[in-house]
């Protein structure tokens, strides 16, 4: 099994109130304080399926600049996200399956270009996209405890798709097992690595209590296990998979 970052914006940064301050009432963070931003998703190869987890933005939002006072900023556009992906060495057919971790645009965005792909999303981020059809796989999580989860689905040997609701309502997240390694692939559970080691949330979530329960569980998870976080919105996550780098809070 390999697993590799599909790579399509790189040198933005996101501020500590936006990185840190979610269900924080008081104004306690560092205005100018900030943190290296990017954008990327991931790919398991397991040597007969190509999975995807997470398809980037639509190709034709345009590349725009930081604007004074910004909150977030990805960064500048590398590629597309089928051009990123080509330069990894497939093609859109080759995909077998995407993996949805939940809604957003810079998540969902090319859904739309795998024309051979089932797409696997919780059943409250398919009704919130509007999908249907034979290629869309609702996940209803029948697999039971994941270790400290309570719920589970098994998409093919060593990869695991948990509930981890919070963010939005659906959420969910990735884990591939390889090489005694667990490979944490969380969609936005964290913008960056200094909120999950500090146990701080994001200002972007639909249900706090919910977001602090899945940070509570993500949290435990890597206490109890050889984790690689790989997150989409800092650039931690791509020196994370190269380094191999176990998370340690």
């Amino acid at each position: 099994m390999e697993i590799k970052a599909v790579k399509l914006y790189e040198g933005g940064f996101m501020t500590q109130p936006f990185a840190m301050g979610g269900g924080v009432s008081e104004p306690v963070f560092d205005e100018s304080k900030t943190y290296e931003s990017s954008l990327q998703n991931y790919l398991i190869d397991t040597g007969s399926e190509v999975i995807l987890i997470d398809t980037g933005v639509p190709k034709e939002v345009p590349d725009t600049p930081a604007k004074e006072g910004q909150k977030i900023y990805q960064g500048k556009r590398i590629h597309d996200y089928v051009t990123a992906l080509s330069m990894l060495g497939y093609q859109p057919e080759d995909v077998t399956r995407i993996l949805l971790t939940h809604k957003h645009p810079d998540h969902s965005g090319e859904l739309r270009s795998f024309p051979n792909a089932k797409i696997y999303l919780s059943q409250a981020e398919a009704e919130a996209l509007k999908l249907s059809g034979d290629h869309i796989i609702p996940v209803s999580f029948k697999d039971g405890a994941y270790y400290n989860f309570n719920a589970s689905e098994k998409i093919t040997d060593g990869v695991y798709f948990l509930p981890a609701p919070g963010h939005t309502k659906g959420n969910s997240i990735v884990v591939a097992e390889t090489d005694g390694l667990f490979y944490l692939i969380h969609g936005d559970i964290t913008y960056t690595d200094a909120a999950l080691k500090e146990n701080r949330l994001s200002v972007v979530f639909e249900d706090l209590e919910a977001a602090r329960d899945t940070l509570t569980k993500v949290r435990s998870f890597i206490n109890e296990n050889p984790t690689v976080y790989l997150s989409t919105h800092t650039p931690e996550g791509i020196s994370n998979l190269e380094e191999k780098k176990i998370m340690k809070l």
